[in-house]
């Protein structure tokens, strides 16, 4: 079956329309919803993906009674664009989420995602669940654009990334940024918050909005400050994995899923939560050890390449999604909201257009396909595109490094199924498949409306 995105938001509405009414269902019944969102983690990095000497055994297992994905994407490959696909359901080109100069929120931007979009909560509200945002949250910190703006009911976590501090990032700018705030609603509690203990801490309030809520349904966002850099484990972990710090990171991590996924069985309500863990993009080459690995994928963080935009993906929900498979099925964390609202029997506006499917038939059936195009875009351009194993690149650049961007006309064409790291073009030898895409592309495009984007710096300008 061949789905352009134009049609995509038709099939969403369909099922959920069709399958389900709000009005009807009884809230006790209805699951409750967890997404563990690594930040920067990349395909290579945990040992369910062979990372050989990085040990997840929680995540591993969480695999192992649920179903692991090999070809699951972000929707974007640098952090506040990523964050405000997967909450909306839509690729942030969309909702001015992107910029071509200033690529995330910075600590001198007024923007963030538009009070116009509807996120998750604000969309599950309407079925009575409770929701919390634990962590990172990069898509607004101004009055009008934190968690509490969006449908959450509670968060705690930091503003934007880690490293957005004077206390670690060197450089001109930093001379503009205040001290790393810890937020509370919509308190200030902490400045410079001890990164060490972040992840704890984060585990922490989760398990407690857990326990709260065993009687109403939830929605929680967990959204990890790490592995972004600067890395920070707490003691129990500093020094213990032989990849070093990076190692370290991911374990307490992995040690953070374990706890979650533990008080779930202990409270009886792991048969009716779906638990998501994934990341928002790839792995932060440039910065040496201290990053991530994509494994056999292309590249990474900021690049259109496979390392930037596939990430590991795990689903777990016992009893309902069967225990141990893995897939090759396509998914993109888009793909999320229409799942989600899906299961809770809320229909999706008919003018709301999402660019995710509802991934239930996948979770239920690891050989069922429900989409088979991917859009990869960098800025307000789309770069490449994805149609079944074939995947085009227009535009290709390194993510970091400061080179120029390339213009392929044809494009470069890959056969991902065959190439995943992307090495051998074939364009001259399947011309046929190049228009199929162009044709798909042109399709797509003409649903692009041009946005303002909300990531503007007028302080660096």
């Amino acid at each position: 079956m061949h789905y352009s995105l134009l049609y995509i938001p038709i099939l969403c509405l369909g099922l959920v329309a069709t399958n389900i009414n709000s009005g009807k269902q009884d809230v006790d019944t209805r699951p409750n919803f967890i997404i563990i969102f690594a930040d920067d983690l990349g395909y290579g990095d945990l040992g369910v993906y062979g990372h050989p000497t990085i040990q997840t055994p929680n995540l591993d297992q969480m695999a192992a009674e649920g179903l692991r994905f090999t070809q699951f994407y972000t929707g974007a490959s640098v952090c506040t664009p990523a964050r405000a696909a997967l909450l909306t359901g839509r690729l942030p080109v969309r909702s001015g989420m992107v910029n071509d100069r200033y690529r995330v929120l910075f600590p001198p931007s007024q923007g963030g995602l538009p009070v116009s979009e509807i996120t998750i909560p604000e969309a599950l509200k309407q079925a009575g669940y409770i929701s919390a945002a634990i962590g990172k949250w990069h898509l607004g910190h101004v009055q009008g654009h934190l968690p509490t703006d969006h449908g959450f009911d509670e968060y705690f976590g930091i503003p934007y990334s880690n490293d957005m501090t004077p206390s670690v990032s060197p450089g001109e700018r930093v001379k503009t940024y205040p001290p790393l705030p810890l937020i509370r609603g919509i308190e200030i509690i902490e400045t410079e918050p001890d990164q060490r203990l972040l992840t704890r801490r984060y585990t922490d309030e989760s398990i407690n909005f857990i326990r709260n809520n065993i009687d109403s349904p939830f929605f929680l966002y967990l959204p990890h400050t790490m592995p972004h850099i600067p890395l920070f484990a707490s003691d129990d972990f500093e020094g213990k994995s032989s990849r070093g710090l990076y190692g370290d990171v991911i374990e307490e991590l992995d040690w953070s899923v374990g706890e979650i996924l533990q008080v779930l069985r202990e409270t009886g309500l792991d048969k009716k939560t779906l638990v998501l863990f994934t990341s928002d993009n790839g792995p932060w080459l440039t910065v040496g050890l201290d990053g991530g690995s994509a494994g056999l994928l292309r590249d990474g963080k900021g690049s259109t390449w496979e390392g930037g935009m596939r990430v590991p993906t795990i689903a777990w929900w016992p009893e309902t999604i069967p225990e141990g498979f893995t897939t090759q099925s396509l998914g993109t964390t888009m793909d999320l909201m229409p799942t989600i609202l899906h299961l809770a029997g809320i229909e999706i506006p008919d003018d709301l257009i999402l660019d995710g499917v509802d991934l239930m038939p996948v979770l239920t059936d690891h050989a069922t396909a429900v989409r088979e195009d991917i859009f990869y875009y960098r800025g307000t351009r789309l770069w490449a595109a994805r149609k079944g194993p074939w995947k085009a690149h227009y535009i290709t650049q390194s993510a970091y490094v400061g080179d120029q961007p390339v213009f392929h006309d044809p494009p470069l064409l890959f056969h991902l199924d065959r190439d995943p790291r992307e090495r051998f073009n074939v364009a001259m030898e399947e011309p046929n498949v190049v228009l199929e895409i162009q044709d798909m592309v042109e399709r797509h495009l003409a649903t692009i409306e041009d946005i303002p984007s909300q990531l503007e710096v007028p302080e660096w300008d």
